[in-house]
C-alpha cells in the first residue's frame, strides 16, 4: 500500500440513491414547416435573388437537427433562383485544416448529399476591417466572395464569459466565420472583453458585407429543439439577448445550491467546449462567467469516446483518474488552451489510480467534519441530467423539491476489481 492508499483507505465513500430531474420538455416536432414559416416572411424572401451564390455557415456543434435545419434552409434558398454553397464556420475546430473541418460536418451527419448543395471548405480568411481596439476582422474567403452570407446556429449561454450576447449567431458570425484566426483574433484579448468584441465584430462583418439572415435555434434541457427563428440583421441586433435569456431559463441544472463533492463520469467536446458545461457544474474557466451550484470538489472519471483524446475541461477539476489521463491526447488538449488564450482547463488535475480513489480523495478534501455526511452528487454527464445519483445526506431536500423525485433506495456504488466504477 502506497502512501495515498494509506491517506484514502478509511475514508468512506457514501451510499447513492437515484433521483429523476423534472426540466420543461417542450419541443417541436415537426421542424420543416415551421422553420419554413419563418424563412417566408417577405422581409427575409425579399432579400434572396434568382441566381445569387450564397454561402450558408454551418458550425461545429452538434445542434439538433442540424441536418435538417440546414437542408430545409437550401432548399429555401434554392427555391427561390439562388445557387447556395456550405462553409464550414467553426474557427480552429477540425485541426484548423480544410479537410479537417469539412469531416467535423460529416461527422456531424451535414455532407453535400444531405444538404443538397455544394461545400466549399478552406481556410482561406480576408480581413475587412479593425476594431477601434486593434483586433482585426476576418472572414472566410468564400463567404467574403458570396453574393450574400446565411448562418445557421444555436442560441445558449457561454461558458467563459456573461453579457447580452454570449453563444449564437453573433458568436458565430465573429469567430466561426473568421476561421482560425478570427477565432484566434477574437481570444486574443481574452474573455474578459469578449462581451464587447463578439457582437462588435460581428455587427462589422454585417454592415460590411451582405448578410442576409440567421437561422436561430434554442434547445430544451433535453437537447431538443423548443424554439427556432429566422433573423435579419437588424432582429440579430435587437433580439438575440431576448433569445439568449430563453434559453437560460430553458438550461438544465443541479437543483442544489452547495456540494461537497459532485461527481461526472465523463467529459468530452462533444458535451460541451469545456469538456463539461459550467453552467450546471457551477466551475468556469475564467472568471469572467457565474452561476450554478457551489462545488466544494469536484470529480472527473473518465472521456466520451467521440471526443478522441481532447481533455479539454480536465484542468477545472480537482481530480481524475488514471485512465483519463491515459486517454489523453496532450496535443490536442493543449491546442485548444493555445487558441483560446485559456489554460486551466488543460491543465491534468490530481490525477489517483482509480475511481473509487478519487472519489475518496475528494470526500477527505471536502471540509467536512463527518465524511459520512458529505452531500455528493453523481451524474453521467452535463447533457444527461434527468437521472442522477445523490448521498444519504441529500435525501432530504430531494424529497422537499418539486423538481426532483427519489426512485431508488440507498445503494453501494459498485466497483469492479480495478476500484473503477461499472
Amino acid at each position: 500500500m502506497g502512501i495515498l492508499q494509506d491517506l484514502l483507505k478509511d475514508i468512506p465513500v457514501p451510499k447513492m440513491a437515484k433521483v429523476k430531474v423534472k426540466f420543461d420538455d417542450k419541443k417541436i416536432d415537426d421542424l420543416e414547416p415551421v422553420l419554413m414559416d419563418r424563412l417566408q416572411q417577405e422581409h427575409i424572401k425579399s432579400k434572396i435573388k434568382p441566381g445569387m451564390e450564397i454561402a450558408v455557415a454551418v458550425g461545429s456543434r452538434g445542434l439538433d437537427r442540424l441536418v435538417e435545419l440546414t437542408a430545409v434552409t437550401v432548399k429555401f434558398l434554392k427555391d427561390l433562383g439562388a445557387r447556395p454553397f456550405i462553409v464550414p464556420s467553426m474557427g480552429s475546430h477540425g485541426g484548423a485544416t480544410a479537410e479537417g473541418q469539412r469531416e467535423v460536418l460529416a461527422h456531424l451527419g451535414v455532407t453535400e448529399e444531405s444538404a443538397g448543395c455544394e461545400i466549399r471548405s478552406s481556410m482561406e480568411v480576408v480581413k475587412i476591417g479593425e476594431l477601434p481596439n486593434g483586433l482585426p476582422v476576418y472572414v472566410d474567403k468564400y463567404a467574403y466572395e458570396a453574393d450574400g452570407i446565411v448562418v445557421i446556429n444555436r442560441v445558449k449561454p457561454h461558458t467563459a464569459f456573461r453579457g447580452p450576447v454570449e453563444s449564437g449567431i453573433m458568436k458565430m458570425i465573429s469567430i466561426g466565420l473568421g476561421k482560425q484566426r478570427g477565432a484566434e483574433a477574437c481570444h486574443q484579448l481574452g474573455f474578459k472583453y469578449m462581451a464587447e468584441n463578439v457582437p462588435a465584430m460581428a455587427k462589422m462583418i454585417m454592415e460590411k458585407k451582405p448578410f442576409l439572415f440567421g437561422v436561430a435555434t434554442i434547445e430544451n434541457a433535453f437537447d431538443k429543439i423548443a424554439v427556432v427563428d429566422v433573423l435579419s440583421p437588424e432582429e440579430i441586433i435587437e433580439r438575440e439577448a431576448d433569445l439568449q435569456a430563453k434559453a437560460k431559463e430553458l438550461l438544465p441544472k443541479l437543483f442544489f445550491e452547495q456540494l461537497e463533492v459532485l461527481v461526472i463520469d465523463q467529459i468530452g467536446k462533444n458535451i460541451s467546449g469545456d469538456g463539461m458545461d459550467p453552467n450546471i457544474t457551477g466551475r468556469y474557466p475564467t472568471p469572467y462567467a457565474h452561476g450554478g451550484p457551489d462545488v466544494n470538489k469536484m470529480v472527473v472519471l473518465g472521456l466520451t469516446p467521440q471526443t478522441e483524446g481532447n481533455a479539454n475541461g480536465v484542468g477545472t477539476a480537482d481530480f481524475t483518474t488514471q485512465r483519463l489521463v491515459d486517454r489523453m491526447d496532450l496535443e490536442v488538449t493543449y491546442a485548444n488552451g493555445l487558441t483560446s488564450t485559456v489554460v486551466a482547463p488543460t491543465k491534468i488535475a490530481t490525477t489517483l489510480p482509480n475511481d473509487r480513489e478519487a472519489i475518496q480523495a475528494a470526500v477527505k478534501t471536502s471540509n467536512i467534519l463527518d465524511f459520512t455526511k458529505v452531500k455528493m452528487v453523481r451524474i453521467k454527464n452535463t447533457l444527461e441530467l434527468s437521472e442522477i445519483e445523490v448521498s444519504e445526506a441529500l435525501i432530504e431536500h430531494v424529497k422537499q423539491h418539486p423538481n426532483m423525485e427519489l426512485i431508488s433506495e440507498l445503494y453501494e456504488l459498485p466497483f469492479d476489481e480495478k476500484g473503477n466504477l461499472f
